[in-house]
């Protein structure tokens, strides 16, 4: 029990100093364009999926927005949020699935502009089906991800 106590505690450090980076505080006036935007791996994701904190800090309980990038063809398996998000497509088709289990018939495809609302604890899933693209999610912090079945998750292969 303690080894997983200190696999989660280590897990979240980690993921904290990860996407703790970049982002600028909402209280004060303040901007990032596109070009100047830092794109990172993060833990919880495929390899090839990228994440940007542009407002906030997502380890803290406070308001942040992230993007994520999601390469062609790249699948995002079955998991959940324990915050409450709202996503918006920056670019490319979002494919979100809603269920326990990956099923492509489920997926449905939001263009440019869509706005998306994700209760917390929703199991879902990603299929970058048409192309890459990219979401803006805005939520309340910390940030959580929890996949449904462990084996998917990258945080926990060697």
């Amino acid at each position: 029990m303690k080894s997983n106590k200190f696999l989660v505690l280590s897990l979240i450090l980690m993921a904290s100093e990860l996407i703790s980076g970049q982002g600028i505080s909402p209280k004060e006036f303040n901007s990032i364009n596109s070009e100047n935007i830092t794109w990172k791996s993060f833990p919880a994701f495929p390899q090839n999926v990228k994440l940007a904190v542009l407002v906030g800090n997502p380890a803290k309980p406070e308001p942040f927005i992230v993007r994520v990038k999601v390469p062609n063809g790249e699948k995002i398996m079955p998991h959940v949020h324990p915050e409450d998000r709202i996503y918006t497509v920056i670019s490319g088709v979002f494919y979100i699935g809603i269920g326990e289990k990956y099923d492509e018939s489920k997926l449905q495809a939001y263009p440019v502009g869509a706005v998306v609302v994700l209760p917390g604890n929703t199991p879902h899933f990603h299929l970058a089906k048409s192309g890459e693209y990219v979401t803006q999610v805005y939520a309340i912090g910390p940030l959580g991800l929890d996949y449904l079945d462990k084996q998917y998750d990258p945080r926990l292969k060697n």
